[in-house]
C-alpha cells in the first residue's frame, strides 16, 4: 500500500481512515473520500485509494464504523452495517465528517470533492447526493438503492453514476424502479450502467466467481465500471 493510516473523529468517535496521494501534484488536486463495505475498512479500499491516487486524486478511504470496529463474519457485518442504514442521518454525519478531514488535508481542493462506495458503501456514496453534502458527484459500485420508510426525497444537486450488476439478486427490479422515480424527482443529473451477467460486489475479487452466491468477482464489469468513473470524474472536475 502507498498511502498512511489517517486517524480522525466524528465528535467522541475515534475512526481509523486511509489516505492516498498522487506522487507529483501540480497545484490542488480533487479529493475523493471511499465508503467501504459492509465488513469495514480492508485493503480492498485501501488499493481504490491507491489507484485513485495514481490518477492525481487525493483519496480518503473513510471509516464508518469505528476504530477497532470490524466484523469478524457476515453476520456481524450485517447489524453493523444495518444500524447505520436504519439511521440515515449518522451514516450522512460519518460521511461528513469524512469529507471535512478530506478537505482539511494539504493539497486537496475543496471545490472538487466526491464520494465513491462498494456495496453498503455505494448507498453512502447516494447519502452523501441525497443530504447535499458538498460533494461534485458520487459514485455507487453495487450499491443498495433502497430508502428509508417515509423518506421525502429533496432536489439533487451533485451528479450521480450508478454501476450496478444486472443480476444482482440484493437490489430487486422494484429497488431499481424506485431509485430511478427518486431521481426524476429529484431532478438529478443521474446516469445508470447495469453489467450484464453481474451480481452483487462484482469489483471484489475476495467475492469469489460463483455467481450462484449472488455475490461475485466480475472482471467486465470491474473494469467497465471503473472506466465509467474515470470518465465521470472528468467531467465533474
Amino acid at each position: 500500500m502507498a498511502g498512511q493510516p489517517l486517524n480522525y473523529a466524528d465528535g467522541a468517535t475515534k475512526l481509523a481512515g486511509y489516505l492516498a496521494r498522487p506522487e507529483a501534484a501540480k497545484g490542488k488536486a480533487p479529493g475523493v473520500v471511499v465508503v467501504h463495505q459492509w465488513m469495514g475498512l480492508t485493503d480492498h479500499e485501501r488499493k481504490v485509494s491507491d489507484d485513485l491516487a495514481r490518477l492525481g486524486y487525493v483519496a480518503l478511504a473513510a471509516d464508518i464504523y469505528g476504530e477497532g470496529v470490524r466484523p469478524k463474519d457476515t453476520a456481524e457485518a450485517g447489524k453493523i452495517s444495518g444500524a447505520f442504514k436504519g439511521d440515515r442521518a449518522l451514516y450522512r454525519r460519518r460521511i461528513a465528517a469524512a469529507l471535512d478531514t478530506l478537505k482539511a488535508q494539504k493539497g486537496v481542493d475543496a471545490g472538487r470533492l466526491a464520494v465513491i462506495g462498494f456495496c453498503f458503501g455505494g448507498t453512502g456514496a447516494l447519502e452523501a447526493a441525497r443530504a447535499g453534502l458538498p460533494v461534485k458527484g458520487v459514485v455507487s459500485f453495487h450499491g443498495g438503492l433502497d430508502v428509508p420508510a417515509g423518506f421525502e426525497p429533496g432536489p439533487i444537486s451533485a451528479k450521480v453514476l450508478v454501476c450496478h450488476g444486472a443480476d444482482d439478486p440484493f437490489v430487486p427490479a422494484k429497488d431499481v424502479a424506485a431509485f430511478q422515480e427518486e431521481m426524476r424527482k429529484a431532478k438529478a443529473d443521474y446516469v445508470f450502467v447495469a453489467y450484464a451477467g453481474a451480481v452483487h460486489a462484482f469489483t471484489q475479487k475476495e467475492a469469489g466467481s460463483d455467481n450462484s452466491k449472488g455475490a461475485a468477482y466480475n472482471e467486465a464489469a470491474h473494469r467497465r465500471s471503473w472506466q465509467h468513473m474515470k470518465n465521470f470524474f472528468q467531467e465533474i472536475f
